[in-house]
This record gives C-alpha cells, sequence and structure tokens, in this order.
C-alpha cells in the first residue's frame, strides 16, 4: 500500500517517485520519471511532466502545467492554472526537445493563478509572483513582481508580507517582527 494519496482517477506513469503523505487529486497525470517530495498537494487537473523534481510541501493548484525542465523546491507554491514553458521558440513541425531549458523554483517562492514562467528564468528564495504575471527574466530573492512583462514593484518577507525599507536599509516583517536588510539591490533576513 502507497503511503501517499492519488484519486481513482489520476494517472500515475511508472517509475515516479512520490513522498509519504501527498495527495494527487482528480484527473492529474504524473508522468514518467518525475519526483514529488514529502507533504505536496497535486490539485486536480494537473500535468507533471518527466524529470521534473517537486521538493517537499509543495503545493500545486488546479490546472497547472509543470513541464521538464522544471525544479520546485520545498515550499513552493503554484496558482491555480499557473503555466511553465520548456522551450524558448517553439515550434509543431521542428523538433526541439534537445533544447529544454531549466527552471528552479527556489524555497518558499509563490506563483499567482494564470501566471506563465518563461522558460530558463529562475525565481528566487521566497519571492512573490502576482496573479498573471508572464516573467521574463530572473526573479531575485523576496521580490514582488507583477505585470506583463513582470517587473519587481517591492520586496515581501518569508510570510508573504510587504516590506517598507528605512533610510537604513531595514524592514521588519509586521506579523512576525523578523528583520530584513536591503543592500545593493539583495534583501537578506537577519538571524
Amino acid at each position: 500500500m502507497p503511503d501517499y494519496f492519488a484519486h481513482q482517477t489520476a494517472i500515475i506513469d511508472p517509475d515516479c517517485q512520490i513522498g509519504k503523505g501527498s495527495k494527487i487529486w482528480h484527473f492529474s497525470h504524473l508522468m514518467n520519471n518525475c519526483t514529488i517530495g514529502e507533504q505536496c498537494n497535486i490539485g486536480q487537473n494537473v500535468v507533471v511532466s518527466p524529470q521534473v523534481i517537486l521538493g517537499r510541501n509543495v503545493k500545486v493548484q488546479n490546472n497547472v502545467s509543470i513541464y521538464t525542465g522544471v525544479i520546485c523546491e520545498d515550499d513552493v507554491f503554484l496558482g491555480p492554472s499557473m503555466v511553465f514553458t520548456n522551450v524558448i521558440n517553439p515550434r509543431s513541425a521542428v523538433l526541439r526537445r534537445d533544447q529544454y531549458r531549466q527552471t528552479i523554483v527556489k524555497k518558499g517562492a509563490s506563483i499567482g493563478a494564470n501566471a506563465t514562467i518563461i522558460c530558463g528564468n529562475n525565481i528566487g528564495e521566497y519571492a512573490l509572483i502576482g496573479a498573471g504575471s508572464v516573467i521574463t527574466k530572473e526573479v531575485l530573492p523576496f521580490a514582488l513582481v507583477v505585470g506583463n512583462p513582470a517587473k519587481q514593484i517591492g520586496w515581501v518577507s518569508e510570510y508573504g508580507h510587504r516590506l517598507n525599507f528605512d533610510t537604513k536599509g531595514f524592514a521588519t516583517c509586521p506579523e512576525t517582527k523578523d528583520t530584513y536588510q536591503l543592500k545593493n539591490n539583495f534583501v537578506t533576513k537577519l538571524k
């Protein structure tokens, strides 16, 4: 008996690795050789392509497509109907499987509903991608980005709260009271 839950309508191809406590819901398809970490939640009508890697506690909402070349680290949130790409210049008549580009979504990042991530653009730790955004370049850790093409409009804490930096480059998360420092356009959480 598996130590994960899969709805009876889910399709799980051979050689998938699925972590303990994970849940795969209605009409989702896990293709061969994908890796799903522990305590993940794969929503309804999700496609996970071969060689995709999802870390621990990744939440994938309904209607998400995760294509070969994508790696999501622990605690990533993928909003409803968001999509990744894996070829920069697709053509139906041209086979480009040897040109897949890798995209890494770092620990704790959240991607909003209907966002599109153009392949080869990594998402930094705890970044927050607004709903409907189109990512066409790298996203910095803790960055808040929105729009098409997406532009950075601020910074967020690990908990997703907007950070307001003072003139010395320090901000406090309103929920946790953790302190963050902005230096040389890079945010770090202070211990």
